[in-house]
């Protein structure tokens, strides 16, 4: 399945996206596209059923907001250089062990969302990411086979990063990626199912129309059932927490100089197979 939140900010509503790609109201079935869901097999059953009959209202996409496709999200957990392309843009060697760094759940907003440089800013870049959608809780896992088993679906992120702010001003990474507005989700979740290999998948960005980032996800040093196994092994997963998994080579920092960080009017886009499209427009704070 491929569910959607829709409607204005902080009142978006649950949808879903049918196999002819028409837009499904699930308000009168569900509350909510979120960890509760997820978590909840009879809900998620019953959410299929009704695809399956044709029963959901439609609803007119002219006009209508797409909203991040989950929402309460408890923690986002970030996989820093889990790319060998990535890392050897950049001259690091592929890290031993998984890089982790942390982004509040008040960074996401829609998929088509303005995004916001920073006061001050002048190394914002872009990234494009596999994020992993934890279905159910997920504590000292033994296996790669265990991680995927807990994974709900997935989404595509754009995990905007100030690399000044998170490289060279000391401290944690945390502070060049909790900027407001650094996390575009979505346009949907999709369901495990949908995504039957997580690890062969295209991703792709463009900057002003300029192709940037074209990758796989077979380039990931820690493939995905492998980080949440790993994460688990450090912290709980809950349902309705997000892991974006690293980006691939292109990013602006890996870039000869001058490299083109991104400036106020310059426009962002990216998809990954099976996860939809983004698109957007940056702007100063």
């Amino acid at each position: 399945m491929k569910l959607l939140r829709v409607g204005p900010v902080g009142a978006e509503r649950p949808a879903l996206l049918d196999r002819d790609g028409i837009l499904r109201d699930l308000s009168g079935l569900v509350a909510d596209v979120d960890g509760a869901l997820l978590a909840d097999d009879s809900a998620l059953s019953r959410v299929r059923a009704a695809a399956q009959a044709g029963s959901l209202p439609v609803l007119d996409p002219e006009g209508l907001r797409i909203g991040a496709p989950l929402g309460r999200i408890g923690k986002i957990v970030g996989i820093g250089l889990n790319y060998f392309g990535h890392a050897a843009e950049i001259g690091a060697e592929p890290p031993a062990e998984p890089i982790l760094f942390l982004k509040a759940a008040d960074t996401v907003v829609g998929p088509d969302d303005t995004v916001l440089i920073p006061r001050g800013s002048v190394k914002t870049d872009w990234e494009a990411e596999l994020g992993v959608v934890i279905g159910s809780t997920a504590r000292y896992l033994e296996s790669a086979e265990e991680g995927l088993a807990h994974v709900a679906g997935y989404v595509l992120v754009n995990d905007v990063s100030e690399r000044e702010f998170q490289i060279e001003r000391g401290g944690t990474w945390d502070k060049g990626k909790n900027c407001e507005t650094f996390t575009p989700v979505g346009p949907w979740l999709a369901t495990a199912d949908e995504i039957p290999d997580p690890q062969a998948l295209d991703v792709r960005l463009w900057v002003n129309g300029e192709l940037r980032q074209d990758g796989s996800t077979a380039d990931q040093i820690f493939p995905v059932g492998e980080v949440v196994r790993y994460l688990s092994r450090f912290m709980t997963l809950h349902p309705g927490d997000v892991v974006i998994t690293g980006t691939p080579g292109g990013v602006a920092m890996g870039q000869p100089e001058p490299k083109p960080y991104l400036r106020a009017g310059d426009v962002v886009e990216l998809e990954i197979d099976g996860l939809g499209r983004q698109r957007q427009e940056f702007k100063g704070a």
